[in-house]
């Protein structure tokens, strides 16, 4: 399939850039989904990928799940996101970080970019070096840094928001959360729900990552590839997407899934079939969306508290959508999307009869960094 198809296949984005710097080894894409809300704003991740073809369709497939994500949180902004073709263990340098950040300031703000897989704090510090146009730099810099704590506290307001709905009680206590994937988001989430009385069992393929949460907090310990048929009250992916597919969806012996991962179901069909099977799955893009929310508040002049503060409304998010698949009698997958549509839609007309307008979060980026 040709480059232009494969773009046309995967959704309308205004914008795809290919980034190229043979000088220091750059090799990027950015994609562009939708700017209704604001400027897209969506990480850079750094991934051996296979070719390039599977690059564009990572990125294409991520940014429009960026736009999704931002209009489900409430948030004024649109959807974008990067990949940078390389092994980030072997190939990345202060070079390759700022020829992509001279990328990123060409697109005068229409883009915001943040950390992702395979990027971290010193990799924006690197692409902040030539734009403004970046979140989640050092503290330092008066950024917010990881923002893993929060993606992992919104986790947590959805399990709850998906308990109450199941459950009748938003109280995690005595319950049995199985956490696939203990990263940065896994671990914190670990630690979230232990603080609210959940029992927990873990999994990683990093036994290291296993043994240090089995030590410090004494979680009950899976194999890898067994967690997904471990019998739970709420199963929590925090790794790897796809994990709900054609192979493992009978296997489940869950009544919620709810978790950190991206694009948990493979297919949409299985949304569908989830609820079939009487298992309520909260969508990932609602449920993770802690992350964006705190980096949204360092658009608008970082407060740690009032990123917290906010990464909680995750919790009302995960209710409406529930309230919409009851409503209209659909799955909670499709009532995700329907709340995502609606508000794109709306906000869209506001600004075409408004288009002099820039998203406060636009302007006060601006502002924050010319200072």
């Amino acid at each position: 399939m040709g480059t232009f198809e494969l773009i046309s296949k995967h959704g309308n984005h205004e914008q795809v850039v290919f980034c190229h710097d043979p000088s220091v080894g750059l090799k990027a894409i950015i994609a562009i989904h939708n700017t209704s809300l604001g400027p897209a704003l969506g990480g850079t991740r750094m991934w051996n990928y296979k070719n390039e073809e599977e690059a564009l369709v990572d990125v294409l497939r991520l940014s429009k799940g960026m736009t999704y994500k931002a209009a489900a949180a409430g948030l004024n902004l649109g959807g974008g996101k990067a990949v940078i073709i390389g092994d980030p263990k072997k190939d990345k340098s202060e070079g390759l970080f700022r020829a992509f950040g001279q990328f990123v300031n060409s697109l005068n703000g229409r883009y915001i970019t943040a950390e992702d897989v395979g990027t971290n704090v010193t990799d924006m510090e690197h692409i902040f070096m030539e734009t403004p146009w970046v979140t989640g730099i050092p503290k330092g810099f008066g950024g917010s840094g990881d923002p893993s704590p929060y993606t992992a506290h919104g986790v947590l307001m959805g399990i709850k928001a998906a308990a109450k709905e199941k459950f009748g009680t938003d109280s995690l206590k005595g319950l049995k959360v199985a956490v696939q994937g203990l990263g940065n988001v896994g671990s914190n989430l670990v630690k979230y729900l232990i603080e609210e009385g959940a029992k927990t069992v873990v999994a990683d393929i990093d036994q290291g990552r296993v043994k240090m949460m089995h030590d410090q907090f004494g979680c009950e310990v899976s194999n890898p590839d067994a967690i997904l048929t471990v019998e739970c009250d709420i199963f929590a992916p925090c790794a790897l997407g796809a994990v709900v597919n054609d192979n493992t969806i009978t296997k489940l012996k869950t009544k919620v899934i709810a978790g950190g991962a991206n694009n948990v179901l493979a297919e949409a069909r299985h949304g569908d079939q989830l609820r079939e099977l009487g298992i309520l799955y909260t969508p990932d893009y609602v449920i993770n969306a802690g992350g964006l929310m705190n980096v949204f508040v360092e658009l608008e002049g970082y407060s740690p508290d009032r990123a917290f503060d906010k990464t909680r409304k995750v919790y009302d998010n995960c209710m409406k959508v529930f309230e919409i698949a009851k409503r209209d009698n659909i799955g909670t997958h499709v009532a995700a999307d329907r709340l995502a549509e609606e508000r794109i839609t709306t906000i869209g007309r506001l600004k075409q009869r408004h288009p002099g307008k820039s998203s406060r979060a636009f302007s006060t980026l601006r502002e924050v960094y010319n200072r």
